[in-house]
């Protein structure tokens, strides 16, 4: 891949209107934010441009059960840089707060999802966004898979470059493509239909791939297992291929949730009728811990158990091993954060993405519109 541009290619930036792109998507709950770590990583480059003397405008968008008001975020990053706040675009007042803009100073817009020219690219909107800023950083890699008017718009029509962040994101996660071996690449969550060109891929090259969460039930199903009501992928997907590749491993066990409430630990062969299948099993963990001993490089994404409805110990028990491991460790995914945040052993690992969706997204396509836009 030919190198980002960055920040310091755009020289001296005193003085210029700087458009910001920040993936501030995080999860609120009576109206404060419960995970602060994608804020955490880009205050170090709002500060570095509040230093640099650019007058900084912060778009960002933000989806959450409650209002989709980016106000908590603002009011935590309050703690730690003065910021100012815009609750509308393209108005009289908006256009003000824009121009008053001093030197070293920064404000936030409201939720740029509250334009319906975001996310359908409106050439329009994307010209009006512009015309607020001189150049262009994205900051958001997480969100560099969407072709909206923020990711691919803007650089479009300014000076663009790649925020510090992203570019660590790009470098780090490239490291896929031609890594140490012995490689164990892990794969959880759902919907096989979107994780299957990662898993055709990674069968390529690594020399373990391991489907866990409710992937592997459509494993279960190609083999004729019974799956009670547990969440499947319509489809075939070619698994009966996969299965004969002695790279493609699955759970042996499961944690089965039965139709009282109760839950129990079975081979994966003896699911009943009326079983959700929620997580995996004990002997499955020791499997996994058997492959990442082995391993100079692992890659992780997406749980090995539904974590939303609080089947989270096996997805905690890898994020452990993973983090005792002398390989190298990239992990990404949200419910896969959320395990290694509740253990506190963040900096036990070699990278921890931010991104979910734009992680499998570069590691499928090895590269993203996002980043083609930079280009």
């Amino acid at each position: 891949m030919t190198k980002l541009p960055i920040i310091a290619d755009a020289g001296d930036i005193r003085g210029k209107r700087v458009l910001l792109r920040l993936d501030l998507n995080t999860p609120v709950a009576d109206g404060k934010i419960t995970d602060t770590y994608r804020i955490d990583k880009v205050i170090q480059t709002i500060d570095h441009l509040h230093l640099a003397g650019a007058r900084v405008i912060i778009i960002a968008h933000i989806e959450t059960k409650e209002n989709p008001t980016l106000l908590p975020v603002w009011h935590y990053i309050n703690g730690f840089l003065p910021l100012k706040f815009c609750p509308t675009y393209f108005t009289p007042d908006s256009h003000d707060r824009v121009d008053e803009l001093k030197d070293g100073e920064i404000m936030m817009f409201e939720n740029i999802r509250m334009n319906p020219g975001e996310k359908i690219n409106d050439p329009r909107f994307a010209q009006k966004l512009a015309a607020y800023g001189d150049i262009y950083i994205n900051e958001a890699f997480s969100v560099s898979h969407r072709p909206h008017a923020s990711v691919v718009g803007l650089p479009a029509l300014l000076p663009h470059y790649a925020g510090p962040l992203f570019v660590e994101e790009v470098e780090n996660l490239s490291k896929a493509f031609s890594p140490s071996h012995p490689f164990v690449f892990i794969l959880g969550g759902a919907k096989f239909e979107t994780k299957l060109p990662l898993i055709e891929k990674f069968l390529r090259s690594a020399d373990t791939v391991f489907v866990g969460g409710a992937l592997a039930n459509n494993v279960f199903k190609e083999k004729g297992y019974e799956l009670g009501v547990s969440l499947v992928s319509e489809g075939e997907f070619g698994i009966k291929d996969m299965l004969s590749n002695p790279k493609f491993i699955y759970p042996i066990d499961v944690t089965a949730r039965k139709a009282d409430g109760t839950v129990e630990i079975v081979d994966a062969s003896a699911v009943q009728s009326g079983d959700y299948i929620a997580d995996c099993g004990p002997k499955t963990i020791v499997l996994l811990k058997e492959q990442i001993a082995q391993a100079k490089f692992v890659l992780w994404n997406g749980p090995v158990g539904n974590y939303e409805i609080g089947f989270t110990d096996k997805t905690e028990q890898l994020a452990e091993i993973m983090s005792q491991s002398t390989s190298e460790t990239i992990v990404g995914g949200g419910d896969t954060l959320s395990a290694i945040q509740s253990l506190g052993v963040m900096d036990k690992f070699s990278f921890v993405s931010t991104a979910g969706g734009a992680m499998l997204d570069f590691l499928a396509n090895e590269t993203l519109v996002g980043i083609q836009a930079l280009m």
